[in-house]
This record gives structure tokens, C-alpha cells and sequence, in this order.
């Protein structure tokens, strides 16, 4: 389905004078990064990355979280890392189980089923861990907004550590050690991923290890095994990667896991059909992410976890093939309910609302929030997916940048159970009592900040580029800006009266487009626009195009390629 048309929005060009101070540079390089605001003094750091320096202790608690965790080591007790379903909240419990077990801790992974718990702590499941024998929880990616299940936690005799990035509510929960970088008073980065924060708490462990004993008594553990989980969950959560910090463990990440060390990633790379020592960040957005996603949307979330932790290479490979089988059956289903709920949007006139709010009882829980957000890019308009309970209903909301819907939902504590999120993203269970009265006061929040406006989503473009400008070298130069992701995008660029030579929807819905472009004079590139298809039929003969460079590597020979990321015709 054709998306809301984009306005394509050229960036100013920067003065040559400031262009000249990016020393050595390719110029289109150089005013990539300054439409980044990286300034010319500040290139070479964000380029470079150099390997990560941190200091865990600047975070608020994290000397009391790494005190508690210590002690519950030395005697021995039971601890529990809970997590979340999503690719972050595995990775993250991934990376603590990890580091916990060097240490030789008492430790298990619990990860909540996302159907019959829902996202972040249930008491039921806290009193069960309790039952257990456990008496320390280590949050990682949930448990900012979990002020009740904490006092129950507390009333069970169990401690609670957490460690979290969303989010912060009007209270904060009362638990052993609170590390969330979105605390006013937290000195860390507030920038991390749920596994950021995770990595933090593990840094602080080790360090403060080394104090007390010494370097000759260190696990059998370096800082890069982890990095592999912290660039997995950093990018499948689509964290901003312009900032140092994430950059630098995502860049350091990636080169762990294309030497391989993860048995789990290694397999799973091989399953998808990519190529270890060639995996980028698109790679674990577009690959990666998905597949680890689908377990816990589909089936369990431990059927990840399992696959990122285990020793076995024959379980590895099984359960690669069900992570692929997942996600095909997640694609599958994720478009017919797309369909199913565009069908009933347009006949009930939603899709001129400032604020799409449907109810859909057939789509599952596990892809509510993809359905969601595919209605946000056709209609760009925030949109809430609720499936209906008996008691209570649940929703996943999706929004655009004029609208933070935690904010919005924050508005509406009152008449909500429990929520929490960014500000493009959240969830919340409400009780249906009070399902009208929450829509009107969501649809009017919208109606003030939205209404009259033409509500357009912008395409930003670094910079016009002729034919002849579009080289191999030009491609290899902008790799400098890898890893590219949220807030660090692949540079794009847009070229004019463009001369289609070839033409032919691919795909196995023929939902994708392939083409040969020609334009100076000068040789035809390849080019494949994704989501295009419907333009075989009736091709114009001259184009304008919006792409990004890539470089497809095919049987030992590089070609250059572009992604087309819009297209019109030439007027």
C-alpha cells in the first residue's frame, strides 16, 4: 500500500568557507556531517570511535545497584534477571545472565509472556520468583513505571533492582536502586538503550571487582563479548545513533559480532543469508531485529534468549530456522491485519481524524503495535490499536514527531491501569468503563496540537547530486558514517530527469520495483525502490528520485546501487 505522499525538503547547503575546515574530506562527506551538526573540530571523534570509555558510576544508584548485586553474589543467592519480550529487553537479559554467571552467580533469566503478563513486572510472576527462592530482581528494559508490582515485590521480602531507559512517571518506584538515565538527577547518557543501561550496571560490576581484587582475579569476560548484545538491542530499538556514545558501542559492537564470537548471531546471520565480517547496523535493523522480535510477538520471547546464550550449535541452528519461521509468519500476518483494519478505518471515516483510534479483536498481541505503526506511515497520523478484553482492553500506540503520545497518555494517568513508552511509541491496559472518556481526551489533545495543521511527513535530503557525481569512491567515503541508523541516517540524495532504461516489479507479491537509471551521458545504475511495485504498470520515461548510495557486492564484483526512497516524474 502507497504511503501519504512526502515533501521532499533539500537542506541548506553549508557556506564553502566552513566546508573547507572539514580537512581532507570529500566535500559531499563533509556537508552530510554538517547537515548532521557535526561541526568540523568534532569530525574526526565522530568517525573515528574509538573504543568506548564510560563511566558507569556517574548514574544515579548504580554504586547501591552494583553493591546489591555484589553481595547476593558472594552468598550465594538467587537472583533473577527480568526483561523484557521485545529484541532490546532480550539482549539485555542476554547480557546480564552473561555477566552474572562469570562471576559464578546463582542466576536465571525470566522473560513475561507478552499475551497473558503484557509488558514490564506482574506481581503474579514476582511473588512466583519469590516462591522460588529468589531474593534479588535485576530489571533490565522495564520496571520504571512498575510502582504497585515493586511494593508487592518489597512485601514478598524480594529486593529490586532496576535498570531501565524509558520513560520516568510522577512516581518513582520504591526499589532497592533505581538506574534509569531519564532520571532528572542522573548524570548518564540519557540517550542508551535498555542493554545501555544493562552494560552500565555491567561495567560497574567488573570495576568494581578490580578494585577489591585485582586484575589477576577477573572473570574470564572482556568488555567487546558484550558489545555484540548492546548494538543489537541499541539498534533494533531505534536509539539515536548521533550520539558519541551510542555510535561508539554500536560501531565496536558490530565488529564483535562480524568476528563472530556469538554462536547464536553467527547462525542466525547464516540463516538470513548474511555474510559474517560484513554485517552492518542496516543489518540488525532490517535482519536481526525482526527475527528476535517475532519470538516474543509470536511464541515466547525465551526461544530468543535461549538462541543468543547457548553453547550448542546443533540447538543454535533450530532455533534460527523457527526465528525465520516466525518472522515470515509474522510478515504474513502483519498485512492481513493491516488491510483488515484500513478497510474498516476508511468506512468509518477515522482516516480524517486527527488521531486514528480503532479496535480490532482479531489482530494479535504480538503485531498490534506493527499494524499500528504501518497506519502511521500511510495516514501520519498517531494511531491506537486496542484489542478488547473481557474487563480491561489493551492498546499499542504509534505517533509521528508533532505528537508525544506518552505525554499525551500521561494526560490520562487517571483513567489508565498502567502505561508507559516514548514519544512515538507506548502501550497502556485501561478499563473498559473507561474506554469513551479516554478517547475524547485523546482525541482532543490531538484536535489542540494537531488540527489545521497539513500534516506531511518530510523527507530530508543532504544534497542535490548529478550523475556524474555518483561514483564507487562516493560510496566508499560515505561508509565513514557508519553506523547510520535513527537520527544518523544513510545520507540521501536526490537527482533529477533521470532516464529509465529498464523496469520490473520483483518480490513475492510483486510489492518491489527494480530499474536501470541513466542521466549525463553516462552508464545505467541498478536501482531497487521497495514498496514500488505498483509503478511497472505505468513507468514514466523520466524520473526524479530521492535514493541512498549502497554498494552491492555480487560474486567478487561491486557495483553501486541506489535505494530509492521516493520517486516522482520528471515534470
Amino acid at each position: 500500500m502507497s504511503t501519504i505522499a512526502k515533501a521532499w525538503q533539500v537542506l541548506p547547503a553549508a557556506p564553502a568557507s566552513l566546508l573547507r575546515r572539514y580537512k581532507e574530506m570529500n566535500p559531499v562527506l563533509a556537508q552530510v556531517l554538517y547537515n548532521r551538526g557535526v561541526a568540523p573540530e568534532d569530525a574526526a571523534a565522530f568517525l573515528t570511535l574509538t573504543r568506548p570509555k564510560v563511566d558507569p558510576f556517574a548514574m544515579k544508584d548504580m554504586t547501591r545497584a552494583v553493591g546489591r548485586i555484589r553481595q547476593a553474589i558472594k552468598r550465594r543467592e538467587k537472583i533473577a534477571v527480568y526483561g523484557d519480550f521485545d529484541a532490546d529487553g532480550v539482549s539485555s537479559t542476554a547480557l546480564m545472565v552473561q555477566v552474572l554467571r562469570a562471576f559464578q552467580a546463582n542466576v536465571q533469566a525470566y522473560i513475561p509472556d507478552r499475551v497473558d503478563e503484557g509488558y514490564g513486572l506482574n506481581s503474579p510472576a514476582l511473588l512466583g520468583l519469590a516462591k522460588q527462592g529468589v531474593s534479588l530482581v535485576v530489571t533490565v528494559d522495564c520496571g520504571i513505571r512498575s510502582v504497585q508490582e515493586v511494593e508487592d515485590a518489597n512485601a514478598a521480602g524480594l529486593d529490586v533492582v532496576i535498570t531501565d531507559h524509558h520513560s520516568v512517571g510522577a512516581e518513582i518506584p520504591n526499589a532497592f536502586a533505581v538506574v534509569n538515565p531519564q532520571q532528572a538527577d542522573c548524570g548518564g547518557d540519557k540517550h542508551i538503550a535498555g542493554c545501555g543501561v544493562a552494560f552500565m550496571l555491567a561495567m560497574g560490576i567488573l570495576q568494581k571487582h578490580l578494585d577489591e581484587f585485582g586484575a589477576k582475579r577477573l572473570p574470564n569476560l572482556r568488555q567487546s563479548d558484550l558489545l555484540d548484545l548492546v548494538a543489537l538491542g541499541t539498534v533494533a530499538d531505534i536509539m539515536p545513533l548521533n550520539t558519541l556514545l551510542n555510535r561508539t558501542l554500536v560501531k565496536h559492537g558490530l565488529n564483535t559480532m562480524n568476528e563472530g564470537r556469538r554462536l547464536g548471531l553467527r547462525v542466525l546471520a547464516e540463516a538470513a543469508g548474511l555474510k559474517i565480517g560484513q554485517l552492518t547496523a542496516q543489518d540488525i535493523g532490517f535482519v536481526f531485529g525482526p527475527r528476535i522480535n517475532a519470538a516474543g510477538r509470536l511464541a515466547s520471547a525465551l526461544t530468543a534468549y535461549e538462541l543468543l546464550t547457548t553453547p550448542d550449535e546443533t540447538r543454535a541452528k533450530e532455533l534460527a530456522q523457527t526465528l525465520n519461521e516466525l518472522n515470515r509468519k509474522r510478515q504474513d500476518l502483519t498485512r492481513e491485519a493491516q488491510e483488515r483494519v484500513q478497510a474498516a478505518i476508511l468506512a468509518d471515516g477515522v482516516d480524517q481524524m486527527p488521531l486514528i483510534f480503532v479496535q480490532d479483536d482479531q489482530v494479535l498481541a504480538g503485531i498490534v503495535g506493527l499494524v499500528a505503526g504501518r497506519l502511521t506511515e500511510t495516514y501520519y497520523r498517531p494511531t491506537v490499536i486496542l484489542e478488547h478484553g473481557e474487563h480491561e482492553s489493551r492498546a499499542s500506540c504509534r505517533s509521528i514527531p508533532e505528537f508525544h503520545i506518552t505525554h499525551a497518555l500521561d494526560n490520562c494517568a487517571d483513567l489508565l491501569l498502567r502505561h508507559g513508552g516514548h514519544s512515538m511509541a507506548a502501550g497502556f491496559t485501561v478499563p473498559n468503563k473507561n474506554l469513551p472518556l479516554l478517547r475524547e481526551r485523546l482525541m482532543q489533545q490531538a484536535q489542540n496540537l494537531l488540527g489545521g495543521r497539513e500534516l506531511q511527513p518530510t523527507l530530508a535530503i543532504d544534497m542535490v547530486l548529478t550523475m556524474r557525481q555518483l561514483t564507487l569512491q562516493l560510496a566508499e567515503d560515505l561508509l565513514a558514517l557508519e553506523p547510520t541508523g535513527h537520527k544518523n541516517p544513510p545520507p540521501v540524495f536526490l537527482t533529477k530527469q533521470l532516464e529509465v532504461t529498464e523496469t520490473r516489479a520483483v518480490g513475492s507479491d510483486n510489492a518491489h520495483l527494480k530499474l536501470k537509471l541513466r542521466g549525463d551521458n553516462q552508464p545505467p545504475v541498478d536501482a531497487i525502490a521497495f514498496r514500488f511495485g505498483d509503478w511497472a504498470q505505468q513507468m514514466p520515461a523520466l524520473v526524479d528520485v530521492v535514493y541512498a548510495l549502497e554498494i552491492n557486492e555480487w560474486q567478487g564484483r561491486r557495483n553501486l546501487q541506489l535505494r530509492i526512497l521516493d520517486m516522482r516524474p520528471s515534470p
